[in-house]
């Protein structure tokens, strides 16, 4: 059974990580308090779905840098700031990278526990996702070279007879790569095929690149 995704605290505060544990711990989470940003970084993968609790202003860099470093490693986790002394281009620039939330200390029980709810719903959505997508470009990578040029033709909406005149093939041909292509992708229809090629779009190069 797989455990209860955990929240992260990050506060130079002592006295407030210790409050904000207790209080987490006491609503059922998986707590994990860190008094640095460089130790909470260097402490954790974050890489699975949770949610991590930031104050603005600490010693080594500030909360918005620190979210800065959580998207550069591409994690799920939902950010919510506390801070006590929040200014409003932060709180912007928080929320446009992707905050949950911004609180201002001190803050009612009710409304950090309805704030760290929403992150770690959001953080798991994400999660899965990016698992999602990371299979499907592995389905995508099953393809030979050939099936991704019928691919990318079939779902442009043309027919086994003009993808076949397209690439200097038999319609016969055309018609077994695109079973092939509809077997590995793992497809029911047409139109599973193009949300497919919607989807891989975002990967860019990465899509071409062969498993080593």
């Amino acid at each position: 059974m797989n455990e209860s995704p955990e929240v992260y605290v990050v506060d130079d505060d002592a006295a407030i990580l210790r409050a904000l544990t207790r209080l987490l711990q006491a609503a059922g989470y998986r707590v994990r308090p860190f008094q640095s940003p460089v130790e909470f970084l260097s402490s954790s993968t974050l890489d699975a779905p949770g949610c991590a609790i930031l104050d603005m202003h600490m010693p080594e860099f500030d909360g918005l840098e620190l979210q800065r470093q959580i998207l550069r490693r591409e994690s799920p986790l939902g950010i919510i700031f506390l801070t006590a002394h929040g200014r409003i281009d932060q709180c912007v620039e928080a929320v446009k990278s992707g905050a949950v939330d911004f609180l201002s200390k001190p803050v009612e029980d009710t409304v950090l526990l309805a704030a760290v709810d929403q992150a770690l719903t959001k953080s798991q959505a994400r999660h899965q996702e990016k698992r999602e997508a990371q299979n499907l470009l592995q389905l995508y990578r099953t393809l030979s070279p050939r099936e991704r040029e019928v691919f990318t033709l079939v779902v442009t909406g043309l027919l086994n007879k003009q993808v076949a005149a397209h690439l200097g093939a038999s319609e016969k041909t055309i018609k077994i790569h695109r079973g092939r292509v509809m077997a590995k992708m793992q497809a029911e229809s047409l139109a599973d095929l193009v949300i497919m090629a919607a989807r891989l779009r975002q990967f860019g190069p990465q899509a071409e690149q062969n498993e080593s």
